[in-house]
């Protein structure tokens, strides 16, 4: 690291620590690039460099796992928890949480107490699935030839949904999926929790056209982000939808298969199932 590169690490590693430390004032771009010294234009360029992210979502990210563990811990009412973190209301909590965590603070609190999930358990050409819905869309769907393992998984997601083994049309159409019907997951509307990034990887990986590969610094490259390849690895590990988001159809830059959430035995098999589709049609 040479004399630049060790002042530009100190700049962000003391901007990093003003946001973390006065996040509750919710301080501007201007603000935090006057701390360090730096014009706002070129802070946002340095800072979205280092950091992966700019400094307005790393504001957010700070801010709402404040939030989450008042929530979490039952501490205070949505209002307070708003207040208390530095936001101006509950609307810009109800925002934030949208935006980042794919579920309203009301629900993130109760654990989905107020959501109803229809699952179903279902054979496949590459074992047993179980497949979930709230009356949003597809939640969860996840390879598993242990349905008491299965369910326990959905309910590690969703501690206070109600749930009930009962399918419906939305678990249907996701299932369709499996008998070539490759135009049905753009019809399919998915109910996903998970953070901005990983919702901006599950949506790169949906454009990735059946029988083709890509590797994780593709995907990175794909986001803006080429230097988030271990962030990208992680929230494509995290994918709660097995198959129709296809976290299989990435693989590593050497070639090797990488890991699979549910086996490389049955990613190797779902690759070489969909490339020999692919080149039918």
């Amino acid at each position: 690291m040479n004399t630049q590169e060790r002042l530009d690490f100190a700049r962000i590693a003391e901007a990093i620590t003003y946001i973390r430390q006065d996040f509750k004032k919710q301080p501007g771009l201007e603000e935090i690039a006057e701390k360090v010294g730096l014009s706002p234009a070129h802070f946002q360029r340095l800072f979205t460099n280092w950091a992966g992210v700019s400094p307005k979502k790393f504001l957010q990210y700070t801010t709402i796992e404040y939030a989450k563990k008042m929530l979490k811990e039952g501490r205070a009412s949505l209002f307070d928890t708003a207040h208390e973190a530095g936001l101006s209301g509950t609307g810009r909590l109800y925002d934030l949480f949208i935006n980042i965590e794919g579920m309203t603070p009301g629900e993130y609190k109760n654990g989905g107490e107020k959501l109803s999930i229809n699952y179903s358990f279902a054979g496949t050409p590459f074992g047993n699935i179980i497949v979930a819905a709230t009356s949003k869309g597809l939640c969860y769907m996840a390879f598993s030839e242990d349905e008491r393992e299965a369910f326990d998984a959905l309910r590690m997601i969703f501690p206070k949904a109600a749930c009930q083994r009962k399918p419906d049309a939305i678990q249907q159409k996701a299932l369709s999926f499996f008998s070539q019907d490759w135009s049905v997951s753009d019809e399919i509307k998915c109910h996903l929790k998970g953070t901005d990034f990983q919702l901006k990887v599950w949506e790169t990986l949906l454009k990735i056209p059946m029988g083709q590969l890509t590797t994780y610094g593709d995907i990175a490259a794909r986001i803006n982000n080429p230097k988030a390849s271990r962030a990208v690895g992680s929230a494509v590990g995290d994918n709660p939808v097995s198959f129709l988001i296809p976290c299989h159809r990435v693989i590593r830059s050497s070639g090797e298969l990488g890991g699979y959430h549910w086996g490389l035995v049955r990613k190797a098999a779902i690759i070489g199932w969909e490339a020999a589709r692919a080149g039918i049609q």
